[in-house]
């Protein structure tokens, strides 16, 4: 992905705010020139369509993502602690940055936009990129069960993640997102560890 400029991003700041306030809907380029205050054109600049900034929003949160789990796989902790530690610091982040969770958690945000489906596509890959070693390892050491491929294993983890976070999401983020996320995720760790 091409670098993104600081306008960008504050673009990308703000759309993702609309996103939280009025869902997709409310993401227009009108809407976010009045919530930036400057002029549509000015939004034109930088991003020729709301796809657009939408997938640079997706790209931005994967390579930003990618960081920083890569650092927490990379460190020394058992592989059971590192996997907590993945989902603990997921949960910091969408809690900090829920503008975010519309974007990645949405049914039907922009189904028809290959592209953007894509991004997500990536944000997936990221995730399972960096968990599945760590699993793997998991595994071989004694750590998790090995009924199954670290791959279905991971499929399960990050589907019961995201069910969390899409419940999050419909609730208006209405419910503590840690205490909640914590409690299933700890449920989790008992499933597939020894």
């Amino acid at each position: 992905m091409k670098e993104i400029t600081e306008r960008q991003l504050e673009i990308i700041e703000a759309s993702s705010k609309l996103l939280t306030k009025g869902g997709v809907s409310g993401l227009t380029i009108k809407n976010i020139a009045k919530e930036m205050e400057f002029s549509e054109s000015a939004v034109y600049r930088h991003f020729k369509s709301k796809e657009e900034i939408i997938i640079a929003m997706l790209n931005y949160l994967s390579e930003s993502m990618n960081i920083r789990l890569s650092k927490i796989c990379s460190s020394d902790n058992s592989a059971k602690q590192r996997l907590i530690n993945v989902f603990e610091s997921q949960l910091d982040f969408f809690e900090s940055n829920p503008n975010f969770v519309v974007a990645v958690f949405s049914d039907g945000l922009f189904e028809e936009s290959q592209k953007i489906n894509e991004a997500i596509q990536r944000i997936m890959a990221v995730n399972m990129k960096n968990l599945i070693p760590v699993v793997a390892e998991g595994q071989v050491k004694g750590e998790f069960i090995n009924t199954m491929t670290p791959e279905e294993l991971m499929h399960i983890v990050m589907g019961s993640f995201r069910l969390q976070m899409y419940k999050w999401r419909i609730s208006n983020m209405k419910f503590d997102i840690q205490t909640e996320g914590k409690r299933v995720l700890n449920n989790i760790i008992k499933l597939i560890t020894l």
